[in-house]
């Protein structure tokens, strides 16, 4: 199995992936909408994450749908640039933004989950794919009413359904990835776990 830090790219350009992919990822959106709109430091709410279901908790809908948007175009932009360079730059930038969205430098390390991010990062590399999350997601939220759950189980299948494609490197990537999003939805477990975690529509 190749290195996925070298592979055959050479460790120079895949370094400069790695740099893109990070600085761009770490951009935080939600953060900056927020204060722009001046409703405050949305990790002063809620969850304290900066990702769109915390800006949506200001109450803002457009700001927490654009915050979505840009959280994933942030993801899909370093993995789809980097990709002229090949797949492997693609894969490294890509991964960097969803780290640089967890863990931004700028942040104290303190991030998003990284869903929105794993979704661009899905559209830059293997678009089709995407679809098989969305339609699982639905599939989920629609039976259990549950966001975070409807999330957890798409990210488990689509490593499945790349390998199966024949993506074996994006599969390996993407499993990665889907492992870090669950540790960083552990509270969401937690309460999914304890029948507290808050339903789709829910007020409460």
């Amino acid at each position: 199995m190749p290195d996925i830090l070298t592979w055959q790219l050479g460790p120079l350009p895949t370094l400069l992936s790695l740099a893109f992919g990070y600085l761009l990822g770490s951009i935080p959106f939600g953060l900056i909408l927020t204060r722009m709109a001046g409703l405050g430091d949305v990790r002063q709410i809620g969850s304290g994450n900066i990702g769109a279901t915390n800006v949506l908790r200001t109450g803002n809908k457009k700001l927490a749908a654009a915050t979505l948007l840009l959280d994933a175009l942030k993801g899909t932009a370093a993995a789809a640039i980097a990709s002229r360079w090949g797949l492997e730059a693609g894969i490294a930038a890509g991964f960097a933004a969803f780290l640089g969205h967890l863990f931004p430098v700028w942040l104290g390390f303190k991030g998003g989950k990284g869903v929105a991010t794993y979704l661009g990062v899905l559209l830059g590399l293997v678009p089709i794919v995407l679809a098989v999350f969305a339609a699982i997601w639905l599939a989920v939220a629609f039976i259990s009413r549950y966001s975070s759950l409807a999330a957890l189980v798409a990210m488990l299948v689509v490593p499945v359904v790349l390998w199966f494609l024949g993506n074996e490197e994006v599969a390996l990537l993407f499993a990665v990835m889907s492992a870090i999003s669950w540790w960083k939805h552990r509270a969401n477990i937690a309460r999914l776990i304890n029948g507290t975690e808050s339903r789709i529509g829910s007020k409460g």
